[in-house]
């Protein structure tokens, strides 16, 4: 708990309100003493954090679901090739 100090803070509302209701930034107190920072460039900083955040954390498919039906029929005609030629 902070008593005594002001800080300014930016609250953005959650893109996600499923899980959460805002996400609160905490300024450092020199981020406005910096050139050419201007406050609305740190409010975007905070929404786009936000957003990446939220976005949904997928989990690639298996390498057997990424190969399309026609690599699936090419490698099967590519081995029967090589089984006849192996035979014959």
């Amino acid at each position: 708990m902070v008593k005594g100090t002001s800080r300014r803070v930016i609250v953005v509302d959650s893109p996600d309100p499923k899980l959460f209701e805002q996400a609160i930034f905490i300024v450092k107190n020199d981020a406005f003493s910096q050139e050419g920072v201007t406050s609305q460039q740190v409010l975007g900083e905070a929404c786009r954090i936000a957003r990446s955040c939220a976005a949904p954390q997928t989990i690639p498919p298996p390498i057997w679901r990424r190969v399309p039906l026609w690599g699936w029929i090419a490698a099967a005609a590519a081995i029967a090739a090589a089984v006849m030629a192996a035979v014959l």
